[in-house]
């Protein structure tokens, strides 16, 4: 007896607003199941404590993961003063605390000291391996590995308000960014210490907070309307890229790229990823070659 395969072929994004208490594993599986798609996946994990823009790519959209986790992410970050933990965040135990004596200005006129190009040391309760290991695994058996210092670029970095020891920030910056040790940083810095108790992504790339939707909120309209009213809600695979450049190429071009030759193509930026349309049809990732030209990274079918 031929078991019969009931999942759906479902193709684009969907951006999710993860709540907090959860894995973002745990988030995708339940919008994974709930669309009941053959394949699914998101881009960059949010750590349990955290809220927000989660995009999961469904099918087609998959291909494109790579580039969406690859883009800048934004942030809205409540740090509590005058406390350090073991993990950078309040699932942490208490390591020290001091008094906070920091004011608005102190804050203020510190930020441009961690704002641009800097380096940072990614923390030992990360998903970062070492000799296979995560390092939060390793943290939790006490163990300290030396990491190497990185080099990120937080684009801003403001205060939005502080209220005595809360303070909140938004935050924009590249991939890779450690929002956890950009606030233990300053609250050394400070000479206070911090933790992060809050933490909020509000934008990936181009997907940003408006557009997401709540678990709850799709299990209800799935309740109500079923199936075809969740897959109005899947935007095109193009959708999780729009930070991407968009190239057009035509009918030969399209022809020699699919071949995996190279093309030049008009208004082609100097280096980097692109978006390919074909009479305005979205056609897959390029990018661009040492010589100017233009080669297919990802292909998408339709």
């Amino acid at each position: 007896m031929t078991r019969h395969n009931s999942k759906r072929a479902v193709n684009g994004f969907l951006i999710v607003d993860k709540p907090a208490g959860v894995s973002s594993n745990g988030v995708l599986q339940q919008v994974k199941r709930l669309f009941n798609a053959k394949k699914a996946g998101h881009t960059g994990s949010l750590d349990p404590l955290a809220t927000g823009v989660l995009p999961v790519c469904f099918g087609e959209a998959t291909k494109l993961s790579q580039y969406l986790l690859d883009a800048d992410k934004a942030y809205l970050a409540t740090a509590t003063l005058g406390i350090k933990t073991t993990t950078g965040d309040s699932e942490g135990s208490v390591i020290s605390e001091k008094p906070v004596t920091a004011t608005t200005d102190a804050i203020e006129n510190m930020l441009p000291q961690f704002t641009g190009c800097i380096q940072q040391i990614p923390p030992m309760y990360s998903a970062l391996k070492h000799k296979g290991q995560p390092l939060y695994k390793l943290a939790r058996e006490g163990k300290q590995i030396e990491r190497k210092p990185r080099e990120i670029t937080i684009h801003e970095f403001k205060l939005l308000s502080y209220t005595k020891p809360y303070a909140q920030f938004y935050i924009k910056c590249t991939k890779g960014t450690y929002v956890r040790t950009l606030i233990e940083d300053l609250g050394e810095a400070l000479g206070c210490e911090a933790h992060i108790s809050a933490l909020r992504r509000t934008q990936a790339g181009s997907c940003q907070e408006t557009q997401s939707y709540t678990p709850e909120q799709l299990q209800q309209i799935h309740a109500e309307k079923g199936t075809e009213a969740l897959d109005k809600l899947i935007l095109p695979p193009e959708n999780g890229i729009l930070h991407l450049p968009k190239l057009l190429a035509g009918k030969t071009a399209v022809v020699h790229i699919r071949q995996g030759n190279p093309v030049a193509l008009p208004q082609t930026p100097l280096s980097g990823f692109v978006r390919l349309y074909s009479d305005n049809r979205f056609i897959g990732i390029g990018s661009v070659t040492d010589d100017g030209k233009v080669a297919m990274q990802r292909a998408i079918k339709h």
